[in-house]
């Protein structure tokens, strides 16, 4: 296992290796085959570490509240979506909803989300790593090396099963 303060240093040491291995893939990788493959390195790896306790892509990252989900979670935490969206979220919206306004991301508070359960399915579901579409993904996969230990785990793994150097 890989211990969260010492994944930035790993992933910097692999940053070029990783882009040369993502190119390799995007070449020589079968899209449904690497897609099964993310699929079951998640699966191995997830269950080896704890989310809950590293939260590093909350630390990492803002956070993006979809913008159906923007009522939802102002009445979850008990606020006006005006208030809600004044004190927790950029003006400007992107494609996908409102991102917060800070790094760390502004509902990560106490070393917890605030929003609990009810918290956006993109932070449900990052990183991705069991998503379809992989090879469409790979130079987020590498950034998210940097974040996720597990995603860090997931890439190793892969260029050994393709023998990659």
């Amino acid at each position: 296992m890989i211990e969260i303060e010492d994944l930035e240093n790993l992933a910097k040491k692999r940053e070029k290796n990783n882009y040369k291995f993502r190119t390799y893939l995007k070449n020589h990788a079968m899209p449904d085959e690497l897609d099964m493959q993310f699929k079951e390195l998640h699966d191995k790896y997830f269950p080896m570490y704890d989310c809950a306790k590293c939260r590093n892509c909350c630390k990492k990252y803002r956070g993006t509240i979809p913008f159906e989900d923007v009522e939802k979670d102002a009445e979850y935490l008990g606020m006006s979506t005006a208030s809600f969206k004044e004190k927790y979220l950029c003006e400007e919206a992107n494609y996908e909803g409102y991102n917060t306004k800070s790094v760390p991301c502004d509902f990560f508070v106490d070393d917890k989300c605030i929003l609990c359960d009810d918290k956006p399915q993109n932070c449900k579901e990052f990183p991705y790593t069991d998503k379809e579409d992989r090879i469409g993904s790979l130079l987020g996969i590498v950034e998210y090396t940097f974040v996720c230990p597990v995603v860090y785990e997931i890439m190793e793994e892969l260029k050994t099963i393709y023998g990659f150097r």
